[in-house]
């Protein structure tokens, strides 16, 4: 029998993760840029209110398909690859797709509450909205502190976790 040798995994320190949701969120800008120049030329740039809600739902399913072929296909997206960031499940050599599908929804806890917020007490303003964001996104990263791992609470709920890589040899 081989003994098995367990390399052991480490979480990426919380401002790295931080670090690279920001740079994601400008990768995601322009992923989105060329998803809305798309939905306007397949309809005629049309303006009624169905026109826009089917914006609103094709930007969703842009998005999602964007992070979940990442994680499933090589465990990270160019800016999680950028700060050697990889989603795993421990047992798994790939995400499951069923994983990074749950995964992808449970982690719009970062946006969800402060927007439910928004629409119970009627902010409509772009500060009000602003702040409201801003205060759910700390409070979802401050779940990393609840957890001795240091995951994020999606990750915990979707029994996935990030871990960090080694930086690569130079030649």
């Amino acid at each position: 029998m081989q003994a098995t040798e367990t390399v052991p995994v480490s979480t990426p320190p919380i401002k790295r993760r931080v670090l690279a949701m920001v740079y994601e969120g400008f990768l995601l800008l322009a992923v989105e840029m060329l998803a809305v120049l798309l939905y306007l030329l397949l309809t005629g740039n049309r303006q009624e209110a169905v026109y826009q809600h089917g914006l609103k739902a094709f930007l969703f399913l842009v998005t999602a398909a964007y992070f979940i072929w990442c994680w499933v296909d090589s465990g990270h997206t160019l800016a999680m690859k950028t700060w050697r960031i990889k989603v795993v499940q421990l047992g798994h050599a790939r995400l499951p797709w069923r994983t990074a599908v749950i995964r992808f929804l449970l982690a719009w806890g970062w946006f969800v509450p402060a927007l439910l917020v928004c629409g119970v007490f009627g902010l409509h303003g772009k500060g009000q909205i602003a702040i409201a964001l801003a205060i759910g996104v700390v409070a979802w990263a401050l779940t990393a502190f609840l957890d001795k791992d240091r995951q994020f609470l999606h990750d915990k709920l979707a029994g996935t976790r990030l871990i960090a890589l080694p930086k690569r040899a130079r030649a």
